[in-house]
């Protein structure tokens, strides 16, 4: 990509951060500067470049999607990421949220359920030198026991109810941001408190539905 491609791209993310990010209330500088610095037009389909900053979700293949820029810099303010945590993302999909989550925090553990978005997501993070993001192929719907427990959970695929398994594997005080619902769904916020769990819905939401076990358990 020429240089003046990639100019064009960045003005293209500064209005994106501007419009559709911080005057819709994201306050977190960092969540902002983390949004900038992903260049968005790098995880959607060539066919997509153009349309890359719009706002909304757009199609990467298999049924699924990137989500939209202002639920993905939401979703992530909501985490209250300080720096030096582990983060779990279930729904890695094109790669693109957990290309923010790295700008972020020390570790990111992310697990895709469909082969070609997992193996195309890797192979884009490694080019890009996100060196602290490690992708897994698999169901989400149970976590990743072998590095919990984590400071923040986010899932990007929506069940029905929420996972007890991700519950438990979140650390004291830690918190989950995840769409929870079938017609009707909410982005939910779980914070780990030592005598429970402190749930709160925040804003309605459409996401795809998480698939595997999750719809099994339904």
């Amino acid at each position: 990509m020429s240089a003046d491609e990639e100019a064009r791209f960045l003005i293209m993310r500064k209005r994106m951060v501007r419009i559709q990010i911080e005057r819709r209330g994201i306050k977190e500088r960092r969540v902002r500067d983390a949004m900038l610095g992903v260049p968005r037009h790098l995880f959607v389909p060539a066919h997509l470049k153009e349309r890359a900053y719009d706002d909304g979700a757009l199609p990467i293949g298999e049924d699924q999607t990137i989500s939209q820029p202002y639920i993905v810099a939401k979703m992530t303010e909501l985490l209250a990421l300080k720096g030096d945590e582990r983060v779990l993302e279930v729904g890695t999909g094109s790669g693109y949220q957990a290309a923010v989550l790295a700008r972020l925090v020390r570790e990111v553990y992310t697990i895709e359920i469909v082969p070609s978005l997992a193996l195309q997501a890797e192979e884009r993070l490694k080019r890009m030198g996100y060196d602290n993001i490690r992708v897994r192929l698999g169901d989400g719907y149970r976590g990743w026991k072998e590095h919990a427990p984590f400071d923040a959970v986010i899932v990007t695929a929506a069940p029905d109810h929420i996972p007890t398994k991700l519950v438990e594997q979140l650390r004291e005080g830690g918190r989950m941001v995840i769409p929870v619902g079938n017609v009707n769904q909410y982005l939910t916020l779980l914070v780990k408190e030592k005598d429970g769990v402190r749930e709160e819905q925040v804003i309605p939401v459409r996401f795809v539905p998480m698939t595997g076990e999750a719809q099994a358990q339904e």
